[in-house]
């Protein structure tokens, strides 16, 4: 697959020329496909949406009546674009083509809130505002939230989706909102709202904007799980333990109790590491038998490889294994976890722990020898 990056190429400038040239009579065509394509091939995704960006805002009207007028009939008339953003017959600007447009009207209408915000709220119904909207929460943070306010029930999916994404406390590529980072209650009343929302697209964007809240402030999710789960019909559900995925993985007590999995008093486990040594590229391999009552009871059994480091310290890392209702007294299960070459971790040789974990409690360890060849 081509990175992303290759998208804005020079037949979607040439494409974005041609529409604003309809749209308005006074477009310069050939200064904005000069400025927008300048060194292209030398940026990077981001850069060349902000070059394009620089070259619609040198060549649309300064008044910003007429850019929101240009702006609007610019847009491609279908407010659900298809191909995940990627298609674009240049009939009208939609997907990542209008990426560059949602920032350029964050930078001329960052002073205007009163009139960009609608622009925006308009625009993000074609390609996702989400990174446009987050300087005026930060410039005019009650005014913004008062606005996203009544978009909460908007009847497009596109805009409450926006309440939700564009607050992020940590919306990946875009810019931090270090106020909600610090105290996210002023946006918990819109994910509270959107949590039952129609569409899957909404309430999995209110599941992330929670996981980003469970980054800091763990517990206070923990809270909103045991609030909102009992009676949760499926799809809460799903957004729930969505939302807390980082939570699971981190064996949260709170929220694994909210969930069901409460500790196993009683329950015993036997760990047996049948690979005791293991050569890089090949696999650890392990058995685990818990006994114990806990029939009908969920059961999330999780393990833990502590990796050494360069130091020779060593530091865990989880991994899931099951999760279900356990129907008979226990549980046997098996697991290969092979040890190759991966971007994210430089392997070390040396004695490596391994730890079971029951709904979050670590039960069982053992040691196991890593072998670096040569």
């Amino acid at each position: 697959m081509a990175p992303l990056k290759n998208y804005f190429n020079q037949d979607v400038i040439r494409q974005t020329a041609a529409i604003f040239g309809r749209v308005d009579p006074g477009f310069d065509a050939v200064q904005f496909t000069e400025i927008a394509g300048a060194g292209l091939d030398g940026l990077e995704l981001k850069e060349r949406v902000i070059q394009i960006m620089h070259a619609l805002d040198a060549t649309l009207p300064d008044d910003f009546d007429a850019f929101t007028e240009c702006v609007l009939a610019s847009m491609h008339k279908s407010e659900d674009p298809s191909g995940e953003g990627l298609s674009f017959d240049g009939s009208g600007l939609t997907g990542f083509a209008a990426w560059p447009v949602t920032e350029l009207v964050s930078k001329r209408g960052l002073d205007v809130p009163e009139r960009a915000l609608p622009l925006l709220k308009e625009v993000t119904k074609r390609f996702t505002a989400e990174f446009a909207i987050r300087p005026f929460l930060v410039t005019h943070r009650d005014y913004t939230l008062s606005v996203l306010n009544g978009w909460v029930e908007d009847r497009s999916r596109h805009v409450r989706r926006l309440v939700s994404e564009g607050t992020r406390p940590r919306l990946p590529w875009g810019m931090r909102l270090h106020d909600f980072v610090a105290d996210p209650q002023p946006i918990l009343p819109f994910l509270e709202a959107l949590r039952d929302d129609g569409e899957d697209y909404v309430r999995r964007s209110v599941a992330n904007s929670l996981n980003d809240v469970a980054k800091d402030h763990p517990d206070r999710v923990g809270k909103i799980v045991a609030k909102w789960l009992p009676g949760a019909n499926p799809d809460r559900e799903r957004l729930l333990r969505h939302a807390c995925r980082t939570l699971i993985k981190a064996g949260h007590k709170p929220t694994l109790d909210a969930f069901g999995y409460g500790a196993m008093d009683g329950l015993s486990c036997t760990l047996a590491i049948k690979t005791p040594t293991v050569a890089y590229g090949q696999s650890l391999e392990f058995e685990v038998e818990l006994d114990g009552d806990v029939t009908g009871r969920p059961l999330m059994l999780d393990y833990a490889i502590h990796f050494v480091k360069a130091n020779g310290e060593r530091t865990p890392k989880v991994f899931k294994w099951k999760d279900a209702k356990v129907n008979g007294r226990g549980l046997r299960a098996a697991k290969r976890h092979a040890i190759k070459p991966i971007t994210t971790r430089r392997y070390y040789g040396g004695e490596h722990l391994l730890e079971i974990w029951a709904n979050g409690r670590s039960v069982a360890s053992a040691a196991f020898t890593l072998v670096i060849p040569g």
